[in-house]
C-alpha cells in the first residue's frame, strides 16, 4: 500500500482548519497520594480555587491548594474509595449548594444531598458556596427585632434581623436549647431557618429534627448536617452551604436565620485539613487564616437596604469553651467578628438558673435599636438590678450587717432571677414577656416568695387574658407602654395579688 504524502498533508490541514477552539477540552489529573480526606493531584494546571473536581466511583472534591505542579483537594466523601494513579476530572463548576423553597423542611448533607429519606429535592437552583458579602452601601442599619421568645435575651440582649450574635459557653450549658427555642419562636413570623449541625452525633441531630417537627417548626426550617462521622472536608463545607441557602431568602426580600452549631468543631475540622495540606500552623496549631475563614462566613449576614429588597440574614453562631475560658483563640476570634455574645455559665446552669445567662459577660452591640418600645421602656434597669444583686449576694456571704436598702435590693434580685427562669421548648410571646418583666421591675413580686414567683406569673397571664383583653390588645397594637398604661397594669397586678393563693411547699 503506497503512502501518498499529498493526501495525508491535505487531511491534516483540513483537521487543523476545522478544529473548534471553543470546544470544551476535558482536563484531567492523576492522584499521587490520598488519605485523611486530602488528595494530592498532579496536573489540573488550569483548575480554579474552590472548583469541584470528580474522582472515580462518584466521589467529588474541592480544589483548595493550587501549587505549581500539585493541587491539594479536599475529598467530599470516602477517601478509601480512591487510590494512587486514579484519574481526576475538572468539572468547571465552583462548589455550589441547592437553594430555593424546595429545600425548606428537608435534612441535607453539606453538598445539599437529601438524607432524610424524602426523595430528591427537585430544585435546579444552585448558588456558589463562596460569595461576596454585601457591601456597606447595600446594607441598612439593624432596627427590626428578631425575638427569641426567651425573656432574659429579648429583655437584656435583644437580637435584630441581620445581626450576628454569638452563643458561647461550656458544653452542656444549654447553647443548642437557646438556638432551637429561637427557631420554634419564628413560627408565623415569615422567617426561614437554617440549622447547621457540625461534628455532632447523628442521634443528637435526629432528636433536634424530631423536636422541630413536633413543634411544627420544620415547615420553615432546613437542617444541614455534617456529623461527627463525616470527613473533615464536609464539616468544613457545611456552614458555607447553610449560609448560601439563607442568602437566597435574604436576596429575594425575605428574612432568614442561620444557626452554626458549632464553629468550635468547624475550626477543628479546618485545622485537620490545613495541617494535611501543609499550611503553616499558628496559635494553638490553628492555621493563620482561621480568622478569615469565620469572618467571611459571618460577614455574609446582613440587613439589606430597601433599594436591595430589604431582606435580612441573621446569624447565631455557637462556640464551645473549655472551663469557661472565653479568652481562648477561637472564642476570641469569633467574639471580635460578631455583634455581641450570650455567655452561658456552668455554675448558673447547675444552680438551676436556666437559661444560664451571665448578665455581666453577655451583651448585644445592636442593643435597644432592635427592641420594641414596650420592652425598651421596662427593661432598661433589669441588667443593673441583676448585676447589683450578684455583687450584694457575694458581699452578704461574709456575714456583714446589711441595711434596709441593701436587703430590698437582694429581695428584688431574688425575684428577678426566678422571673427570668424559663423552661426549654416554651418560648414566650413578647406581650407575655412585657407583663412578667413589668411585674418584676415594678416591685410587685417583692412580697411573693421566690418559689411562688413562677406560679404567680403564670396565673397573672391567665388573669389578664380573661379580665383585660382590650388593654392587652391596645399594648400589642401600639407596641409601647406609656405612663398611663403602666399605672393601669400595676392596678391589674395589684388586683390579682389580692386573690392569689400561694401553693403550699
Amino acid at each position: 500500500m503506497d503512502i501518498k504524502i499529498d493526501e495525508i498533508s491535505k487531511i491534516i490541514k483540513e483537521r487543523i482548519r476545522d478544529y473548534d477552539l471553543s470546544s470544551k477540552h476535558e482536563e484531567t489529573g492523576t492522584i499521587i497520594s490520598v488519605g485523611d480526606g486530602i488528595a494530592n493531584v498532579y496536573g489540573l494546571s488550569s483548575v480554579m480555587a474552590g472548583e469541584l473536581v470528580e474522582f472515580p466511583r462518584g466521589v467529588f472534591g474541592i480544589a483548595l491548594n493550587l501549587e505549581e505542579d500539585i493541587v491539594g483537594i479536599a475529598v467530599m466523601g470516602d477517601d478509601y474509595l480512591l487510590k494512587e494513579g486514579d484519574e481526576v476530572k475538572r468539572t468547571g463548576r465552583i462548589a455550589s449548594a441547592p437553594v430555593g423553597e424546595k429545600i425548606v423542611g428537608r435534612v441535607v448533607n453539606a453538598l445539599g444531598v437529601p438524607i432524610d429519606g424524602g426523595g430528591e429535592i427537585g430544585t435546579s437552583k444552585l448558588r456558589r458556596v463562596e460569595a461576596r458579602a454585601p457591601g456597606v452601601v447595600e446594607r441598612s442599619p439593624i432596627c427590626e427585632p428578631l425575638y427569641t421568645g426567651i425573656k432574659a435575651i429579648d429583655a437584656m440582649m435583644p437580637i435584630g434581623r441581620g445581626q450576628r450574635e454569638l452563643i458561647i459557653g461550656d458544653r452542656q450549658t444549654g447553647k443548642t436549647a437557646i438556638a432551637i427555642d429561637t427557631i420554634i419562636n419564628q413560627k408565623g413570623k415569615d422567617v426561614f431557618c437554617i440549622y447547621v449541625a457540625i461534628g455532632q452525633k447523628t442521634s443528637t441531630v435526629a432528636r433536634v429534627v424530631d423536636r422541630l417537627r413536633s413543634q411544627g417548626a420544620m415547615q420553615y426550617t432546613t437542617v444541614v448536617m455534617a456529623g461527627a462521622a463525616e470527613p473533615a472536608p464536609l464539616q468544613y463545607l457545611a456552614p458555607y452551604s447553610g449560609v448560601t441557602m439563607g442568602e437566597y431568602f435574604r436576596d429575594t426580600g425575605r428574612h432568614a436565620l442561620v444557626i452554626y452549631d458549632d464553629l468550635s468543631k468547624h475550626a477543628v475540622a479546618y485545622r485537620q485539613m490545613s495541617l494535611l495540606l501543609r499550611r503553616p500552623p499558628g496559635r494553638e496549631a490553628y492555621p493563620g487564616d482561621i480568622f478569615y475563614l469565620h469572618a467571611r462566613l459571618l460577614e455574609r449576614s446582613a440587613k439589606l437596604s430597601s433599594e436591595h429588597g430589604g431582606g435580612s440574614l441573621t446569624a447565631l453562631p455557637i462556640v464551645e469553651t473549655l472551663n469557661g475560658d472565653i479568652s481562648a483563640y477561637i472564642p476570641t476570634n469569633i467574639i471580635s467578628i460578631t455583634d455581641g455574645q450570650i455567655y452561658l455559665e456552668s455554675d448558673l446552669f447547675h444552680a438551676g438558673i436556666r437559661p444560664a445567662v451571665n448578665v455581666g459577660l453577655s451583651v448585644s452591640r445592636v442593643g435597644a435599636a432592635a427592641q420594641s418600645e414596650a420592652m425598651k421602656s421596662i427593661s432598661s434597669s433589669l441588667r443593673v438590678d441583676l448585676a447589683q444583686y450578684r455583687e450584694l449576694v457575694s458581699f452578704a456571704q461574709f456575714g456583714a450587717e446589711l441595711d434596709d436598702i441593701t436587703k430590698r435590693q437582694i429581695v428584688r434580685g431574688e425575684r428577678l432571677v426566678e422571673l427570668l427562669k424559663q423552661e426549654q421548648y416554651k418560648p414566650m410571646s413578647l406581650l407575655d414577656q412585657v407583663i412578667q418583666i413589668f411585674a418584676g421591675i415594678s416591685g410587685e413580686l417583692d412580697t411573693i416568695k421566690p418559689r411562688q414567683v413562677k406560679i404567680f406569673l403564670s396565673g397573672l397571664i391567665r388573669f389578664m387574658d380573661e379580665r383585660s383583653p382590650t388593654f392587652l390588645k391596645k399594648i400589642q397594637e401600639e407596641g409601647k407602654l406609656d405612663n398611663e398604661d403602666k399605672v393601669e397594669m400595676k392596678d391589674i397586678i395589684t388586683t390579682y395579688k389580692r386573690q392569689f393563693v400561694p401553693h403550699s411547699g
